[in-house]
């Protein structure tokens, strides 16, 4: 018996194309072959990362003086630019608050390794310890501020901490391993000390106060002979 006849389906120039192209691509990725080639991302221009850091630092001042109702215009025209840059570089409100506060930790635990490597283990320790003092006065400063982001400001915390932490443990560690501090010391009981004085201010001078505290710290802290 004679089978009936079925065309066969021929493809197109373009599918097999097509066909070739996939296939070659399926190669690559098993390989590890890259498929093309990609330039690496541009570094932003010398004069748009001045005007960012510009940006964030009267933006900081400002929400010193108003909190989260600084008005975005005042900053940009304060900051010597346009509107339009300082909503390129933050889009909204919350962008630009949650931007000060993490450079400003950002800048507290880059200090941590410019202190240890330029002075002494205790008085590395003594001069981060007082940067940290003013690390807290930011935080209250720009608190309201914080506060008006979406979600609350737990999560941006949470990643600063782990910063902190890291800092004051190496700062200490280093210490200890000079024999300038004790070695039952609990990194950490420094800072609750530092910010438990923030806490209860009552005034203005608050900082001088803890300030003082530092070296009461340093000195409590030394080994017993």
């Amino acid at each position: 018996m004679t089978r009936p006849y079925v065309p066969v389906k021929t493809e197109s120039v373009s599918e097999l194309l097509d066909k070739i192209n996939g296939d070659y691509l399926r190669l690559q990725c098993f390989f590890g072959m890259p498929a093309k080639n990609h330039k690496a991302p541009r570094k932003p221009r010398a004069d748009a990362q001045q005007n960012r850091e510009r940006i964030l630092e009267v933006a900081k001042e400002a929400f010193t003086r108003s909190g989260a109702n600084a008005s975005l215009d005042d900053i940009a025209k304060e900051a010597g630019v346009g509107a339009g840059t300082l909503y390129r570089h933050f889009p909204t409100r919350d962008a630009l608050i949650e931007a000060v506060y993490r450079t400003e930790v950002e800048k507290l635990a880059a200090a941590e390794k410019k202190f240890s490597e330029n002075l002494p283990p205790i008085e590395a320790l003594r001069a981060w310890m007082l940067l940290f003092v003013d690390h807290i006065a930011t935080k209250q400063i720009i608190g309201p501020a914080l506060h008006s982001l979406v979600g609350g400001p737990s999560k941006l915390f949470e990643g600063s901490r782990a910063q902190i932490q890291g800092a004051i443990d190496s700062l200490v560690k280093r210490a200890i391993k000079s024999r300038d501090i004790r070695r039952d010391l609990e990194p950490f009981d420094l800072l609750r000390a530092l910010i438990g004085v923030s806490h209860v201010a009552s005034g203005p001078d608050w900082q001088q106060s803890a300030r003082r505290l530092v070296d009461i710290l340093i000195t409590g802290s030394r080994p017993i002979k």
